[in-house]
């Protein structure tokens, strides 16, 4: 799946410029979204839209969000070229999320550069993130590959429901991340990553089977499938930021102990939370509550997780949720190439190293 995701990227890349070009000018202004009432500023939405987008994006990305949604036009038997504006509806979206995430969880690197509020302000990075939300609802609406109203109808109303239940996650880990207890279940983490983390993967297959007007079934199948992925994704994520701060090295462009730092209610956390000796529950609420954690702190909340059995427990669970990923697809009539693809992606997810 590595050889699909190196070679769709720059696919993707180029579609996403010829979007949102890095330079606009008044003409492409007036063709995406309409003609000016007066007159458009372009030097100041190219400033305070595509800089910081762009900036985000050239710091690097898998794009498998887009990539997922042309396996899926791809296993449906449609050409994934002639969908290529709709496998960008996701990753926009993701990027979004990042930028406004990223002010909300007061981070300080992202992909190995300082976030990007650092570098362009609060106020033109949620900016940035806000239009990115918009942005592929007006691709939708532009109807590039010619659908008939219904279909178009469909592909809104999905869109909708998905955003929504995003910001329902977000939500969650809001309120989880500004309380010191952990009081979570493990329930409630899973049903948080379906709808934060859930939801991207989500619009990626859904997109794919409505833009090829597959039945309402199979996008069902194709929906659960890409949650399950992006769960066992997420916990992966958390899994990696503990191994790195074990081997003393920065991941994915963030600080070590990011995590334990930001006090994130990973699923190793509310398992410890269960699990742990009353005392070392005590010490790693302290540590996750605390403005700020020395190097020795992170480490000693990664020794109550590894103490606790959760690092193993997430471990396990992760391929667990990818197995059932895998599950669904079998319910779905695909080229067995992508198919193939599409499980091999639930692997590497839980098995990637970086």
């Amino acid at each position: 799946m590595r050889d699909v995701l190196d070679a769709w990227r720059p696919v993707v890349d180029e579609e996403l410029e010829r979007l949102l070009p890095r330079l606009v000018d008044d003409a492409y202004l007036s063709s995406f979204f309409g003609e000016p009432s007066f007159e458009y500023d372009a030097d100041a939405i190219g400033a305070t839209l595509t800089e910081p987008t762009w900036d985000l994006l050239d710091r690097g990305g898998k794009r498998w969000r887009a990539v997922l949604c042309l396996q899926f036009v791809d296993g449906f038997g449609a050409d994934p070229q002639a969908y290529l504006p709709y496998a960008c509806v996701p990753e926009l979206l993701h990027n979004g999320t990042i930028l406004v995430d990223d002010i909300q969880d007061e981070a300080e690197l992202r992909r190995g550069d300082p976030a990007l509020h650092h570098e362009h302000g609060v106020d033109v990075t949620l900016n940035a993130g806000n239009a990115l939300y918009f942005l592929p609802l007006k691709i939708v609406a532009r109807n590039p590959a010619g659908h008939d109203a219904e279909t178009r109808l469909r592909a809104w109303e999905m869109l909708v429901t998905e955003l929504n239940r995003t910001h329902l996650g977000q939500g969650m880990d809001i309120r989880w991340h500004n309380q010191r207890p952990i009081d979570v279940s493990e329930a409630e983490y899973l049903e948080m990553c379906a709808c934060k983390t859930g939801c991207l993967g989500r619009i990626a297959a859904r997109l794919g089977a409505v833009v090829t007007e597959q039945s309402v079934e199979v996008e069902r199948h194709v929906a659960r499938y890409a949650e399950r992925l992006s769960i066992a994704f997420q916990v992966a994520d958390d899994l990696l930021d503990v191994e790195h701060t074990l081997e003393g090295v920065e991941a994915f462009g963030k600080a070590v102990g990011n995590d334990i730092r930001e006090g994130k209610k990973t699923l190793m956390v509310v398992h410890a939370a269960e699990h742990a000796p009353p005392d070392d529950l005590a010490r790693l609420e302290a540590i996750l509550w605390a403005e700020d954690n020395s190097e020795a702190e992170v480490r000693e909340a990664v020794d109550i997780l590894q103490s606790a059995g959760s690092v193993d427990y997430a471990r396990e669970r992760a391929q667990d949720i990818a197995a059932s990923a895998r599950e669904y697809l079998d319910a779905v009539d695909l080229d067995p190439e992508i198919e193939t693809n599409l499980k091999e992606f639930t692997r590497f997810v839980v098995e990637r190293e970086s």
